[in-house]
């Protein structure tokens, strides 16, 4: 997105407007910063079952913001330049304010929801330094891509792009939302924390280096409880499956009946 706004205001000789867009962007890229030391330094100060609390229910709101970014991203994917551009033309007729807002609104959003998931992420892990670690180097590799896509040395197909990274964000939410489900039986307001569906910890030990790697990425648990299980299930299916399926292209219209001037 930056680098779409960006490319659109010196294509069209407007570089005196990068400086609004560029204190948008690091505006948001603070409160995004200062949510995550929010949930970090306030969640340690609660009681045991208040961290539980918290770190489930806001597990499964990052959750909901993912699956909704996902499915947003491909509807709008093909069309998204063209509405960035739109939105960025009002801005610039309204004024300075209004274009420092629209970066704003463009990277906010998901950097907050980007800090809320890392959050999760670290809690889930139980490790503050390898997740943190994946996402700055995730970070910088997207700066790296937005700045070949801005020099033309990459070509990127966005539908096709937030296909598969949607696929794998849905895939990661579902741990996340199994996560916040044992959040939630520990703190007590869900029952069966003691009911475990299965358990193939001997196997795949917590503690190896493959267990912490599935545990970091997908939220693997080897001895998930019977509620955590079926949540899983019953969100991954259908939700990717709804995801990937092929996107319906518009209904043919209908032929227009033949009048007296013209054979049927």
């Amino acid at each position: 997105m930056v680098c779409i706004l960006i490319a659109y205001l010196v294509k069209t000789g407007r570089r005196d407007r990068l400086a609004p867009v560029w204190a948008g962007i690091a505006a948001a890229v603070l409160i995004s910063m200062a949510f995550g030391a929010a949930l970090q330094f306030g969640s340690s100060q609660l009681t045991f079952e208040a961290q539980e609390t918290v770190g489930g229910t806001l597990s499964i709101v990052a959750v909901g913001l993912v699956t909704w970014m996902v499915f947003w991203m491909r509807r709008t994917a093909r069309h998204l330049k063209a509405e960035l551009h739109g939105k960025l033309d009002a801005a610039i007729a309204m004024g300075t304010f209004a274009l420092v807002t629209t970066a704003f609104l463009a990277v906010g959003r998901e950097g907050l929801e980007t800090a809320l998931f890392i959050w999760s992420a670290v809690a889930a892990t139980d490790d503050g330094v390898r997740p943190l670690v994946g996402a700055t180097l995730g970070l910088l590799t997207s700066v790296l891509l937005g700045w070949l896509f801005y020099r033309g040395a990459l070509r990127i197909n966005l539908a096709k792009f937030f296909t598969w990274t949607g696929a794998m964000l849905v895939v990661v939410a579902a741990g996340v939302l199994a996560y916040g489900v044992h959040d939630l039986q520990e703190a007590g307001l869900l029952p069966g924390l003691h009911s475990v569906a299965f358990d193939i910890s001997s196997t795949v030990p917590k503690d190896s280096w493959y267990g912490t790697l599935l545990k970091g990425v997908f939220n693997f648990q080897p001895d998930p409880t019977v509620l955590q299980l079926v949540v899983w299930a019953g969100y991954l299916l259908p939700t990717l499956a709804w995801f990937v399926r092929p996107a319906s292209s518009p209904a043919p219209r209908p032929a227009a009946a033949p009048t007296q001037d013209q054979p049927a």
